[in-house]
């Protein structure tokens, strides 16, 4: 390689994070630092990093982005028979990842992740951009496809066929719920001494503890 990997670091030293000052729920939590990726022009502040597994164990990660935040949880949306679609179904364990560098923060989210209900996926899908709508139909996503062109000529034929018509949700599209178990919210700071304050959810309660960097 051109450079050194192993000399590659940086020092961080913007925020603290205190056990005795985050909220005792940690969705509320995530709302504040979400908030505050977005109000600091993080990039692209609701992506998350989402992994799943199959029934042998092999995992898979990609990133999604975050929709709504709900007090049950977390809410993306996808294609059903994509590879994470198909994962879901054999395994409904998720992890999820945020990370803010502009803060020098992240957050690691774990729980059971099931389907929305339809007309929850259907209200998603009516605020959606017309062409973001066309791209759901025209995407057999994971699929194997022959070529670019066959993409673009797929999305010209389905507009032709939606025009002047209303684009209902495809049957192999929706949503998902994240029903957390455990949170983990880290701060970076100096000599690699982060703080790291975990949620764990333990009889229906949140237990609070720190966890050594």
């Amino acid at each position: 390689m051109k450079y050194d990997l192993s000399h590659i670091r940086r020092e961080y030293a913007q925020r603290v994070l205190k056990k005795k000052e985050v909220y005792n729920n940690p969705i509320r939590q995530l709302e504040l630092w979400l908030d505050e990726a977005v109000h600091a022009e993080a990039m692209e502040s609701t992506a998350m990093s989402i992994s799943t597994a199959d029934t042998e164990g092999m995992v898979t990660s990609r990133t999604v982005l975050l929709k709504e935040l709900e007090k049950e949880g977390l809410v993306f949306y996808t294609n059903y028979n994509s590879l994470k679609g198909k994962q879901l179904r054999e395994n409904p364990r998720t992890a999820a990842l945020f990370y803010w560098p502009e803060l020098e923060r992240q957050v690691r989210v774990e729980g059971i992740t099931e389907k929305l209900p339809p007309k929850d996926s259907d209200r998603y899908f009516e605020s959606r951009p017309e062409m973001s709508k066309i791209g759901a139909w025209a995407s057999d996503q994971s699929a194997e496809i022959p070529s670019r062109d066959y993409l673009e000529q797929r999305k010209k034929d389905l507009e032709k066929q939606f025009r002047n018509k209303k684009i209902e949700r495809p049957p192999h599209w929706g949503g998902y719920l994240i029903r957390p178990t455990r949170f983990e919210f880290w701060q970076g700071r100096e000599n690699r001494l982060h703080d790291r304050i975990e949620y764990s959810l333990e009889n229906e309660n949140w237990v609070i503890r720190r966890l050594a960097p």
